[in-house]
């Protein structure tokens, strides 16, 4: 081989291997990038970006917030919603009639050796319940409270508008000349009533009175001892 062919051979085989060192050292370079790039959005893609885990904190704790609110107003509105009856369901209970949620009035009548009626209706607006107990009728500055003149208690009346319920008091159920003069009745709805009212009925013999329940009819309202 002639020496101009040699040195054209060698300078031929510097640029093929030149070029195919460089070739290898992009692969690689190509390799290396692309590997890193795609080991970062592997990364990216898996961790939890702070947003998302911002709504998942979030999302926990409105969840919680919301199902201890529910529950609690749950319990509220349970706890107040009713009595439990017999057949396991749960009714209205109504506000207890306070002395002072009343227009009262009294009637002498003569029925029965004489009594008092007394007539209670709720005031203007108010709805309330008698309870199933003797109203507390009471006499004097010693505070002498009639006893029952019915053997139980009647059912709860329920006051609103025109209803009206009476009770009879019979201030002397005793027999004799005894007894002490008085011209007015304390009445109350309960013993735990906070204000009791004072009724006017005229010059009355008191000795071992007594009550009725209420009633929605003042004939049912006669007091027998």
């Amino acid at each position: 081989m002639s020496g101009n062919r040699r040195k054209a051979f060698l300078v031929s085989a510097a640029v093929v291997g030149g070029a195919l060192l460089m070739t290898a050292c992009q692969d690689t370079d190509t390799t290396t990038d692309t590997g890193a790039a795609q080991g970062s959005s592997s990364a990216a893609s898996t961790a939890p970006s702070a947003s998302s885990a911002a709504g998942s904190g979030q999302g926990t704790d409105k969840g919680s917030d919301a199902t201890t609110g529910k529950g609690n107003n749950g319990t509220k509105d349970g706890a107040g919603s009713g009595a439990d009856t017999r057949n396991g369901k749960r009714e209205p209970v109504g506000q207890v009639c306070g002395a002072n949620d009343i227009s009262w009035s009294t009637k002498s009548e003569t029925q029965g050796g004489g009594y008092i009626l007394v007539i209670a209706k709720a005031k203007s607006g108010i709805t309330c319940v008698l309870p199933a107990a003797l109203p507390t009728v009471a006499f004097g500055s010693d505070g002498t409270q009639a006893g029952p003149a019915e053997q139980s208690v009647g059912p709860q009346i329920t006051l609103s508008g025109s209803t009206t319920a009476y009770a009879g008091v019979n201030p002397k159920s005793a027999n004799g000349n005894g007894g002490k003069e008085l011209d007015s009745i304390i009445v109350a709805v309960g013993d735990n009533d906070p204000d009791p009212v004072s009724l006017q009925v005229g010059t009355i013999t008191v000795d071992d009175p007594i009550v009725t329940n209420w009633h929605t009819s003042p004939a049912d309202a006669v007091p027998f001892d």
